[in-house]
């Protein structure tokens, strides 16, 4: 009786399974801000490190400052540990100086000087490094990476440079690019964006800032330097001038989200060249683009903010096997895609 017993309780104790960590099963956090057709995403590590791309614009009575440090507060930070900033426009950058009244910032990414001259761009460049100075800076390079806890940022492009080697899975022929029509030059800021790719586990997601047309077409033509992703943040807040067709459907998104604003992006060729991307299961957007037509917007249920109005943010819950939640924080609106 005695050695039944004993096994009785050695098969109970061994039977029950391991305990998961709250770490483990807990998701990186995605918070697309409306900054009204700026940018300003943050991503919370369930181990409570935090990563800021951009800080939407500055005055507007502190508005886009205000709905960071609110993101950042209801998601238990006390300080952003590192800010990207994609290029220095005031959509990006210019939220820097009212950011920092309200959270300390540690870390500062950014792709070096400015190219652009004149008054307002040295105003703009100089406020903005006058505070970084004050912190850790580093130059964005492709190719290279920074991590944020498990989340790995690697650089794509940078100060009007690119990757010339294809990452781990990528680099098969693009046959989209037998019919590229490039742009003319862009000479400004938007073309010297930081672009990345943000990878939690199995999730994969592309942020290519303001990037422009000439530049996406060399990351993914005549091969395919990035691969697939999960996620994609639409380039220029939808904008036509950015989006190219041949890049988008190469990298067969599973999920988009445009940040544009209510009369800025979304333009229809841009919007048209996300929907159509072979493989996309849905699109969602910080505002309905009240410059396009209805057919020209998803469905209701998968805009943020349907007017000038409100400033309500999509946020994303991603976990490392490659499965995300998207929620819609006007309306609840939640759907999950599984790997």
């Amino acid at each position: 009786m005695r050695r039944t017993l004993l096994l009785v309780t050695f098969a109970l104790v061994t039977s029950v399974p391991p305990r998961v960590s709250a770490q483990a099963v807990r998701p990186l956090q995605i918070h697309v801000i409306d900054v009204e057709g700026g940018q300003a995403t943050l991503f919370v590590l369930p181990t409570g490190e935090s990563l800021l791309v951009d800080t939407g614009f500055p005055g507007n009575n502190g508005r886009d400052a205000d709905r960071i440090a609110a993101a950042a507060k209801r998601a238990g930070l006390s300080k952003i540990d590192t800010l990207v900033v994609t290029h220095y426009h005031a959509d990006h950058v210019g939220g820097v100086p009212p950011l920092l009244e309200r959270v300390p910032i540690a870390r500062f990414v950014d792709h070096g000087p400015t190219v652009e001259t004149g008054d307002a761009p040295a105003r703009l460049f100089d406020g903005y490094v006058g505070l970084r100075d004050k912190g850790q800076h580093v130059v964005a390079r492709p190719g290279e990476s920074i991590r944020v806890g498990d989340l790995d940022v690697r650089f794509l492009s940078a100060a009007g440079s690119l990757i010339t080697k294809a990452l781990d899975g990528a680099g098969a022929a693009n046959p989209l690019c037998a019919g590229y029509t490039p742009k003319d030059p862009d000479p400004t800021e938007n073309a010297q964006s930081v672009g990345m790719l943000l990878a939690y586990g199995r999730f994969r997601m592309l942020d290519l800032g303001d990037l422009t047309w000439n530049k996406e077409h060399d990351l993914v033509c005549p091969n395919n330097l990035i691969g697939t992703i999960d996620l994609y943040l639409t380039t220029h807040h939808g904008m036509n001038i950015s989006g190219l067709p041949a890049l988008v459907h190469a990298l067969h998104p599973r999920v988009a989200i445009m940040n544009n604003g209510a009369r800025k992006g979304g333009t229809p060729d841009a919007w048209t060249g996300v929907r159509t991307s072979p493989g996309l299961e849905d699109f969602w957007q910080v505002h309905y683009a009240a410059a396009s037509d209805a057919a020209h917007n998803v469905p209701e249920a998968f805009i943020a903010n349907t007017d000038e109005t409100t400033g309500y943010e999509i946020t994303v819950a991603a976990q490392r096997d490659g499965s995300f939640t998207v929620t819609n924080a006007r309306n609840n609106q939640s759907k999950s895609y599984k790997k």
